[in-house]
């Protein structure tokens, strides 16, 4: 399946983020380069490391808007993982440079959903698309509303 065009430019002479000129919406990004660690044995870059560079494109995404994830803690909540998704385009391999494309997407009671895009630094071509859904927990883990700050941050994202 061919994926939709991911044509981004910088958005209000901020690097760190990107408006997709063929849907208008806002993202976050991060520059990284792949590691040969991150490779298996075909050179390509081992399937479940693309959920580390999206940790890391959610973890600058929230460092660079000021909340970042010990703050987050600080305030008493945690935000573990309950499900991901990903489809793949193309692959990356040993030193390639990416851009990791992050947004804030759906926010309900108890959870917050990012979306993600990689695209390839060098050519543009996008590698892949995907999300994570977290359920806000308390201290002492159990579900709880998703923190003030949070929602502020998600109704206040660029649409």
């Amino acid at each position: 399946m061919k994926p939709q065009p991911f044509q981004p430019e910088t958005h209000q002479n901020d690097d760190r983020y990107v408006v997709d000129r063929s849907t208008g919406l806002v993202w976050h990004r991060v520059q990284s380069r792949t590691l040969y660690a991150d490779t298996d044995r075909s050179g390509v870059v081992y399937h479940s490391n693309y959920f580390r560079y999206f940790e890391l494109g959610r973890v600058t995404l929230m460092r660079d808007i000021g909340y970042p994830y010990f703050a987050v803690e600080e305030s008493g909540y945690i935000y573990p993982v309950v499900e991901v998704g990903l489809k793949f385009f193309k692959s990356l391999c040993y030193d390639d440079a990416m851009w990791i494309h992050t947004r804030p997407a759906a926010l309900e009671r108890v959870r917050v959903r990012f979306d993600y895009l990689i695209t390839h630094a060098d050519t543009g071509q996008l590698i892949c698309q995907g999300f994570t859904t977290h359920c806000a927990l308390n201290a002492a883990r159990r579900p709880v509303a998703v923190d003030p700050q949070t929602v502020k941050i998600w109704r206040q994202f660029p649409q």
